[in-house]
């Protein structure tokens, strides 16, 4: 992964595997990535305890000691279980990506523009659209949560940013999903609360990992990246193994 030393932009070409979608395919004009300075973070992000549906922009810290105790009591209700095989694991099963066309009600679907086109709209500033389109991103500012970083992002690099399930997909077919209906399977690949915009390379390196085993770069953020993950498992009903469970305790002081 490109490390940023003196605040100078550094340039990096990455793999287009995103954590649960490693057999799509890249965007239109995937390329060589964009460039990323150090910031102190994103004014517009919302903390995950106000953002419970994830149509709110990004992932904000949690740092009050009373948010910190009810993130703590939020993620005590996610159930364990032991991490299954992986075996019949596809992409495909959790539907086209990105569908507009998720059947369970979620936010933003059919609205005329694919998921991925809304978590950068929702999440990016100075967003500026194709030609022609008011969906398709062609370029925009992102800070990203999990590093810290500001992205000055284009669709000509597009693989700069990724867009990550929190809760991989490979994770939820191990964890039950294998057991569901395509239709659900493609709720939860497309639900804005289980999608966020990132660093790609960073995105890489987590893979299909659960907390025990990947947490942000950015210390500040992983109490509510533990939220945020426990907020899908409990929208949707899926366990985790107990080793994440005590991880995401960790991270907000349990």
């Amino acid at each position: 992964m490109a490390r940023l030393r003196g605040g100078a932009a550094m340039a990096v070409v990455v793999v287009f595997a995103v954590a649960g979608c490693k057999d799509i395919a890249p965007p239109e004009g995937s390329g060589p990535s964009g460039s990323a300075v150090a910031t102190t973070g994103d004014g517009r992000a919302v903390n995950p305890l106000d953002n419970p549906d994830g149509t709110k922009p990004g992932l904000g810290a949690i740092t009050s000691a009373a948010d910190r105790a009810k993130a703590r009591s939020l993620i005590e209700n996610v159930v364990t279980k032991g991490r299954g095989p992986k075996t019949g694991y596809e992409r495909d099963k959790f539907g086209y990506a990105w569908t507009d066309s998720a059947p369970g009600g979620i936010p933003f679907a059919h609205n005329g523009c694919d998921s991925r086109n809304d978590l950068l709209k929702r999440d990016g500033e100075k967003v500026r659209f194709r030609a022609g389109s008011d969906c398709v991103v062609a370029s925009m500012t992102l800070h990203d949560p999990y590093t810290g970083k500001t992205i000055e992002w284009t669709k000509s690099h597009a693989t700069t940013v990724q867009i990550d399930h929190v809760m991989p997909l490979s994770y939820d077919w191990q964890m039950g999903a294998a057991r569901w209906t395509k239709g659900k399977r493609e709720d939860i690949a497309n639900d804005p609360l289980n999608l966020l915009p990132v660093d790609g390379p960073t995105n890489g390196a987590k893979s299909d990992s659960g907390p025990a085993s990947w947490l942000p770069p950015d210390r500040q953020i992983r109490c509510s990246y533990a939220v945020r993950f426990a907020q899908v498992s409990l929208k949707y009903d899926l366990p985790v193994t107990a080793a994440d469970k005590r991880t995401m305790l960790t991270q907000c002081g349990g």
